[in-house]
């Protein structure tokens, strides 16, 4: 075993960061101010797919790594047998080609451009791939689980500090994992929120997925079937920091979904989720630095609407930089 590891932020990028440390054997404790379930990545969509992130030359490596992990979980299932939450299902992005893509897109399996016979909603081009999507709320709770398994820790714990964290937790290393509460506790102005809205409706019978998002838009159109439920989006709203659902805009996002399939238009409503993307100006933050007592201090957030999709790959770059600067 190595010397204290404390991760900063409970979500996806603190947990999985946190499980490849102390799968590395490293004694792990993560503080996170909420609880699995409150976190922004709970109310994730959760489709792999590299979205409202960057920098691109850096995003292909990590999404890339993230996606084969993704695919033996929904294959083989995850070593200790639970639940993972991941699932491999079919789906179309429409008005999406793959010249339109990074050098990541050649590394996707079975990733094919199709055209307007294949693509509901009166979208003349798209491409159709089999994916991850992830049940967010079950996976949070299977790398808790799995993190448990390797001898790690989480606590509920706001950081009133970076350095005075790493003081009162007794760690040698810190990594910062907090996602939006970067911009206070680093600080960080260049983080802004993107606030997301979708509605959670039963489940009518869709099997695939179905994305329609203009990168630069407020509004975008998602489906995503999770067995009896399917999630309904969504929103890209700069600026926003409300995380009450606006009834409007509910509404909304069901007029657009039913555009693709009308039979959404009579689902039944089973709720709202909302969360506030951090994104950043010059994109991922994935670097050491030192604490002034000179403790390592390894940064990995602002993964804009991706967290899901760079996960893997940033947790075993962050993990690297800690054992780098630990020498």
């Amino acid at each position: 075993m190595t010397g204290d590891v404390l991760v900063l932020g409970g979500g996806v990028a603190g947990l999985t960061t946190a499980v490849e440390l102390a799968e590395r054997g490293h004694r792990v404790t993560v503080w996170s101010r909420d609880t699995a379930e409150a976190t922004t990545s709970a109310v994730a969509g959760a489709l792999w797919w590299p979205y409202r992130i960057e920098p691109e030359e850096r995003i292909g490596p990590w999404a890339l790594a993230s996606l084969r992990v993704y695919e033996r979980l929904a294959v083989e299932g995850p070593p200790d047998g639970g639940n993972s939450g991941v699932r491999l299902v079919e789906g179309v992005h429409a008005g999406v080609s793959l010249d339109g893509l990074g050098p990541w897109g050649r590394a996707v399996d079975g990733l094919r451009a199709v055209g307007a016979g294949e693509v509901p909603g009166g979208f003349a081009t798209g491409l159709r791939a089999r994916l991850p999507l992830v049940d967010m709320p079950v996976h949070l709770r299977w790398l808790q689980g799995r993190l448990r398994a390797a001898g790690g820790a989480v606590e509920r714990r706001t950081a009133g500090g970076l350095e005075r964290a790493a003081a009162d937790a007794g760690a040698s290393a810190v990594v910062n994992c907090t996602g939006l509460g970067a911009r206070e506790l680093v600080p960080d102005a260049s983080l802004r929120p993107v606030r997301g809205q979708l509605v959670v409706v039963e489940n009518p019978g869709v099997t695939e997925w179905f994305t329609a998002a203009d990168p630069a838009g407020e509004e975008t159109t998602y489906l995503l079937p999770h067995g009896n439920r399917l999630l309904l989006g969504g929103t890209a709203q700069e600026g926003g920091t409300s995380t009450e659902p606006d009834g409007p805009t509910a509404a909304a996002i069901v007029r657009r979904c039913a555009r693709i399939r009308p039979e959404v238009a009579r689902a039944r409503v089973l709720g709202h989720r909302v969360g506030l993307r951090p994104c950043r100006a010059e994109g991922v933050r994935l670097e050491a630095e030192a604490l002034p007592d000179g403790r390592p201090l390894v940064h990995n957030y602002g993964h804009g609407g991706a967290g899901v999709t760079v996960a893997w790959g940033c947790a075993h770059t962050a993990a690297d930089l800690v054992e780098a600067a630990a020498g």
